[in-house]
């Protein structure tokens, strides 16, 4: 089966700078799970996964895919609003919670109740290349397709 809108996609990944340097893998955490034409996944790498059937591999060079990066993007946040184990540090990149829902922001400076953080995706401005191994390939559920999104491993579970 052909990737299309209303399929449901696993794959494996792996995340690569333009230097060839891993930045992100789905090795050991399982493959990732998208319904395609439904704005789960980056448009440009849904656009390369578009058409190919279960096994094929693909290595998409993908142009800031996560957008540019706007130098303006500084926030200050409370502490109690990361969702974070331990103290952050400047560098380290944390999930807050946004109007929009979760979002990963970095963290520029921490001070005693608040941290400054940069709210630029921490792949924005990058080009990229994703490395695809596509695992499988299904038409979507009548309930999938009801509420928009995958279910089962990797996808969402309600």
């Amino acid at each position: 089966m052909e990737i299309k809108k209303d399929c449901v996609v696993q794959f494996d990944y792996q995340l690569k700078d333009v230097a060839g340097k891993l930045l992100e893998s789905s090795s050991g955490a399982g493959p990732t799970t998208y319904m395609h034409g439904h704005g789960g996944m980056l448009p440009a790498l849904e656009k390369e996964l578009a058409g190919l059937c279960a096994g094929a591999k693909v290595s998409a060079k993908l142009t800031q895919p996560y957008g540019p990066n706007h130098p303006d993007s500084m926030q200050r946040i409370p502490l109690k609003h990361l969702r974070a184990k331990k103290k952050p540090e400047p560098g380290s990149i944390v999930v807050v919670q946004g109007e929009q829902g979760p979002r990963q922001v970095t963290i520029v400076k921490v001070g005693k109740y608040s941290v400054d953080v940069d709210t630029n995706h921490p792949f924005a401005g990058m080009d990229l290349t994703f490395d695809v191994d596509v695992l499988d390939v299904r038409e979507a559920t009548a309930e999938e397709l009801a509420h928009g999104h995958a279910h089962g491993p990797g996808g969402h579970e309600h």
